[in-house]
């Protein structure tokens, strides 16, 4: 697929950016790329010539063959760099989290309002099709009436110093459980370690509690023996699990409760289904849909608005992880 409509510069060319430098290339709408890392320009240079690079980031800005700025630079960045891009009139893409801090996200939020640019927030779950084909089945009440969530977001995997766990891997089991559930959480808690540099948490459990009584919980680590990905909703008529590193990725389990003399609940276990979604790159598909809606001007699935959204939980929930006191036994 190429197109010829739109011409994206590219900030951040690493660990992440890399994925999204190969999808834009394929989709034919980056045109110009920048990294501070001189090392690193060279190996995307080799990869993809036909692009033209930079390490600075104002060469980006004052392009006028771009039109829209995409940013994966590590989340401390991404306030200043979308305030410079969305001031230099370009639309924006950013990776989660929008900003660090609820004020500086809200601020962002109505600059874009102001110069009428579009402001999407790279909430990469939002855009799996066995999420979009969970969140259809909700809709049209195959589970049932939703009462309890759980994710889980587990690695051994890349260390970070500038963001905690929460602020790392939970905006994207945030950002689903809000869409699913269409609700904002009523009360925010949260706990967790810090285990390898004081302060920063490596480990934490938050917990959602919306109204109608509908509770959730996420489960994010990067001290973790093996590698999960996986979102389970309980029903009153159905449970689904969404694995994303399974083969089958959704399941459904139409487990049903009944209930003896009235009293006593007993669980009558039925054989899971395997619900059929499309093959597709989940970044792929996001990044399509941030060139269509530059192209319509139509407001993005995780615009701006819904990335505060996601930061106002994740404050909240880092709130709570500060002043967190268990009780004594």
């Amino acid at each position: 697929m190429k197109n010829n409509n739109q011409s994206i510069g590219l900030i951040g060319l690493g660990y992440w950016g890399k994925n999204i430098l190969r999808n834009l290339h394929n989709l034919g709408a980056v045109s110009f790329a920048c990294d501070s890392n001189l090392k690193t320009l060279k190996i995307r240079r080799e990869e993809f010539p036909e692009i033209k690079y930079t390490d600075t980031f104002s060469d980006l800005l004052t392009s006028p063959q771009i039109n829209a700025i995409a940013i994966s630079t590590p989340a401390i960045s991404h306030y200043e760099l979308v305030r410079q891009a969305l001031l230099a009139d370009k639309d924006v893409f950013v990776e989660k989290p929008l900003a660090l801090n609820v004020e500086d996200a809200h601020k962002l939020v109505e600059l874009a309002q102001e110069k009428n640019k579009i402001l999407m927030v790279g909430h990469l779950l939002r855009y799996h099709p066995a999420f979009i084909k969970l969140k259809e089945l909700i809709e049209k009440g195959e589970l049932g009436r939703i009462q309890y969530l759980y994710s889980n977001r587990l690695n051994i995997g890349k260390l970070r110093v500038e963001e905690n766990i929460l602020w790392s891997f939970a905006p994207h089991d945030i950002s689903a459980i809000l869409a699913l559930i269409g609700k904002f959480p009523l009360n925010v808690n949260c706990f967790g370690g810090d285990y390898l540099n004081k302060g920063i948490y490596d480990t934490t459990v938050t917990s959602l509690e919306f109204d109608g009584g509908v509770r959730a919980h996420i489960f994010v680590s990067w001290l973790h023996p093996f590698k999960e990905q996986k979102l389970v909703v309980v029903g009153t008529g159905a449970m689904a699990v969404f694995d994303d590193l399974a083969s089958e990725k959704l399941l459904i389990y139409p487990h049903k409760i009944e209930w003896s003399n009235g009293k006593v609940p007993i669980a009558r276990q039925a054989k899971f289904n395997s619900v059929k979604i499309k093959h597709a790159e989940p970044l792929l598909e996001e990044l399509k849909h941030f060139l269509d809606c530059i192209t319509s001007r139509k407001q993005p699935r995780t615009d701006g608005q819904e990335g505060l959204s996601v930061l106002k939980v994740l404050q909240a929930a880092e709130d709570s992880l500060s002043s967190y006191s268990a009780r004594t036994v």
